[in-house]
């Protein structure tokens, strides 16, 4: 059976900035599970890129091998993209990145793709603070293999045919803050409101941004046992923050109450507005961060929102001093300078 997606929009449809509408950062019709939650993430994506005015040509989005894999073909179709091996993602965008910094990078995986099989290459590209969005579509199971629990299931967890989860859970929030990301959020995938936000600003943010979203998958992992479901999500939310997301050509507004409200600053002079639930959580102090999140999992329930941001962030091409030029747009004369640079530098190294 053939579907097709309608092209039809209304002739009087918004645009943003750059003249485009919503429709221009869609993609293909979605293959996904009806009321499956990586839709509404892509949804969100849309919405953020839409809102944020980014240019879909300047953006690379990447993924690895899973339900989750399948969905960068579900928004910015105008976009670059690849899809690499299972688990392999987080080396091919470094290597992009690397290759030509002018690109925006987002890079889409799953709990599978990311905290089993490809568990060493994420590692490796949080610690070197990789210029990318990194998000990953959370579910606990592996949904293309029939809902075996993933390592992200918590321990005590059901899915819809197999016993609880014997084992710990892998928290990617608490992992990826411990290896140096300089942003950490988390949200679900049913709350638009708090995601758009969060998705833009890690848009802006210099360095790896990090959301770990939990999106339940409803064919294997949305049954009364399962922490991953969108009845326990609901029931067991906690939110650190509620966002407002202000680019730095407007005015900063707020209608919180003075003290009430934490702004953190991008890179490229954004605004973050931070509503606080709890006035005594600072999302720039790792360690009380840690401490927050293993305290709400202690307590069965879900911390979502900006966990952690570093506002000092660097990136892997400020690490090692690369050239504002990408490298892949740089000529033989700047490769090979010739021998009188050759001597310069070997005199300089005696």
């Amino acid at each position: 059976m053939t579907f097709i997606k309608s092209t039809f929009r209304h002739p009087e449809l918004p645009t943003n900035e750059l003249g485009f509408t919503r429709q221009y950062y869609e993609g293909v019709l979605s293959t996904l599970c009806a009321g499956c939650g990586h839709d509404s993430i892509s949804a969100a994506i849309v919405m953020a890129a839409f809102e944020a005015n980014i240019e879909p040509h300047k953006v690379a989005k990447l993924s690895g091998i899973g339900c989750s894999s399948k969905t960068p073909a579900y928004f910015l179709v105008n976009s670059h993209g690849f899809n690499t091996v299972h688990g392999r993602m987080p080396s091919v965008a470094t290597g992009a990145n690397m290759a030509n910094r002018d690109l925006q990078y987002i890079g889409i995986s799953g709990d599978g793709d990311t905290a089993s099989i490809g568990m060493g290459q994420f590692v490796h590209a949080t610690r070197r603070n990789l210029n990318i969005l990194y998000i990953v579509e959370n579910n606990g199971c592996y949904g293309l293999t029939k809902g075996q629990d993933s390592a992200t299931a918590d321990r005590g967890s059901h899915s819809k045919k197999g016993a609880p989860s014997p084992y710990e859970g892998i928290d990617l929030c608490a992992l990826a803050l411990q290896l140096g990301a300089t942003f950490v959020a988390r949200s679900f995938s049913g709350d638009k409101h708090q995601l758009i936000p969060l998705i833009k600003a890690a848009l802006k943010h210099k360095g790896f941004a990090f959301i770990d979203v939990i999106s339940p998958c409803v064919t294997f992992n949305n049954n009364p046992g399962s922490t991953k479901g969108y009845e326990h999500v609901r029931d067991h939310l906690a939110a650190t923050n509620t966002i407002d997301f202000v680019p730095e050509r407007k005015e900063l507004t707020t209608e919180y109450a003075e003290g009430s409200t934490q702004q953190v600053t991008l890179h490229d002079g954004s605004v973050m507005a931070l509503h606080k639930v709890d006035k005594n959580y600072d999302v720039s102090n790792k360690s009380a961060v840690s401490m927050s999140l293993l305290d709400y999992s202690e307590r069965g329930e879900i911390l979502t929102g900006l966990l952690y941001h570093d506002e000092e962030s660097q990136d892997l091409h400020q690490s090692l001093g690369t050239t504002d030029v990408p490298l892949n747009t740089l000529k033989e004369s700047d490769l090979c300078p010739g021998g009188d640079a050759l001597n310069k530098l070997n005199q300089g190294l005696r």
